[in-house]
């Protein structure tokens, strides 16, 4: 049961010292708005700098984090994929770093700007939302992800990770501080949470998601309870970061080897992401071509397939085959398994997308740019393809350079949350004089 937000809850920390930390995070956001964009790319080629220097340590920490998961009762293995970091890995978090270094600064940039009859001087400005709270679960590169951009578009942050991942987080938030020193700028700007022995951040984050006098915005990046919890108990306005549950849909007239290139890629190529495939979805018309091969390719990597009824009887007899029950359709797998189904055309397809889908990704494999242009124009995701992978599905790869999550909402931003995002437009008005 969850707590109405507007109970009190008794918490076992002492409250006082979390106030006082949000206050001088607040203090903080002034002098981040006025701070230029060489000095913000200073910061975060220095923290590029950092990362060089400590990656050993980093990745000694990690594999503590990674025994001790391993262990715990509520291993996952998909989990566990999100947990780890690789050299690979960290120098992908440091390339995010220069990317984010390298772009626009948004803070101050001009949307539009029109002069009315009254000779007042009008223009929409980008200015930073303020104080972001960003929950995460098991995946450190979020943390430097998450601070490059809240830094970059001038916004103070906090950040909590799940215990799994918490000697991985210590270094890094100890390294983000450090840097911030260094450059001579106040480390309150950033708060990095992480368990001790004497408390619990769970209790902590029950008090913080609460507090809209000193948190603007909140960002829930996990799985459904965790977007559930805080969606139901904060009073903070949210970018929600929902679950993926992506589809492929096989037209009939889908490139079939294209759409099996494509489809190997969503599932197996890092299963663990929200912007895997969970569910394909196959045109009966192509089905007998499709499915054998399909199962060869996707069997031979250890897929398992939650196949319905049509596909269970084309596939008789093979490996790795599952009946498809009341949950399996509307199951995030982040793992090697696979829902099949047959449908009849793209209209039932995209029934089932609506049904089932979380408005995350979802992508049309076909020939025919009329089928297309009806499958993108209908589907109702944040990011729709055609003939592409739902892998493409993130800041990085579209050229933001890094994300703070996938934003599944319709308000203020859907998609891959960047810079921009993390900024909103306010009014700035000129003029001579004039009253009203």
């Amino acid at each position: 049961m969850t707590t109405n937000i507007h109970e009190k809850k008794n918490l076992n920390v002492n409250t006082m010292p979390l106030q006082n930390r949000l206050s001088q995070l607040t203090a903080t956001k002034s002098s981040l708005r006025s701070l230029s964009s060489e000095q913000k790319n200073k910061v975060l080629r220095n923290l590029d700098h950092q990362l060089t220097k400590r990656t050993q340590d980093i990745l000694i920490a990690n594999q503590q984090d990674v025994e001790s998961y391993k262990i715990s009762p509520h291993f996952q293995k998909a989990f566990l994929d999100r947990l780890i970091l690789t050299p690979e890995r960290i120098r992908q978090m440091q390339e995010s770093l220069q990317v984010v270094a390298s772009m626009t600064d948004p803070v101050g940039k001009v949307f539009d700007s029109k002069t009315l009859p009254n000779g007042l001087r009008l223009s929409r400005v980008r200015s930073p939302l303020g104080v972001i709270f960003l929950i995460f679960e098991a995946r450190p590169n979020v943390i430097t992800d998450a601070f490059a951009l809240a830094f970059k578009a001038g916004n103070a942050l906090i950040l909590k990770g799940g215990k799994e991942s918490n000697k991985t987080s210590q270094i890094i938030y100890q390294l983000i501080e450090e840097t911030l020193k260094e450059e001579n700028l106040n480390p309150h700007l950033f708060w990095g949470l992480t368990e001790t022995p004497t408390e619990s951040t769970r209790e902590i984050s029950d008090f913080l998601i609460r507090q809209n006098k000193f948190i603007d915005v909140l960002i829930p990046r996990g799985g459904d309870k965790l977007i559930e919890y805080v969606s139901q108990n904060s009073n903070i306005p949210i970018i929600k970061n929902d679950r993926g549950l992506c589809h492929i849909y096989v037209h009939g007239e889908a490139d079939l080897k294209m759409a099996l290139k494509i489809l190997d890629n969503g599932k197996t190529q890092r299963p663990s992401v929200c912007n895997s495939v969970e569910t394909v979805l196959v045109d009966e018309s192509v089905a007998a071509d499709f499915l054998p091969d399909m199962h060869r390719e996707l069997s031979a990597k250890v897929v398992d397939f939650f196949a319905c009824e049509k596909t269970l009887s084309l596939l008789a007899g093979k490996s790795g085959l599952h009946k498809t029950d009341l949950k399996s359709f509307d199951t995030e797998y982040l793992d090697l398994k696979l829902n099949v189904k047959i449908v009849k055309n793209i209209d039932e397809a995209l029934e089932h997308i609506e049904r089932h889908g979380s408005h995350h990704s979802e992508a049309i494999i076909t020939a025919n740019k009329k089928s297309a242009q009806y499958f993108l124009s209908k589907v109702d995701a944040a990011a729709v393809y055609w003939n592409a992978s739902t892998r493409f599905t993130d800041g990085g790869q579209f050229g933001m350079g890094a994300e703070i999550g996938i934003s599944t909402q319709k308000l203020h931003v859907r998609g891959p949350v960047g810079l921009e995002a993390l900024t909103s437009l306010r009014w700035i008005v000129e003029g001579d004089g004039q009253i009203r």
